[in-house]
């Protein structure tokens, strides 16, 4: 299931981006991301592990 979503992205790099020089975003952008929001969230399951916690919070992350 993806957690990142194209149109977000889309959306976001517009809102982002003032001077809208980005006009497309590639493939594989949300494919980066998705690796980057999985290491994050593995390094965070990782965290509330070692702290005893079954919980996953923001500090955490």
């Amino acid at each position: 299931m993806p957690l990142i979503v194209k149109s977000n992205i889309r959306k976001t790099v517009k809102d982002l981006d003032k001077e809208g020089a980005i006009s497309s975003i590639a493939d594989e952008v949300a494919l980066a991301l998705e690796r980057k929001v999985e290491e994050i969230l593995l390094d965070g399951i990782k965290r509330a592990k070692e702290n005893g916690r079954k919980t996953l919070q923001a500090r955490d992350l």
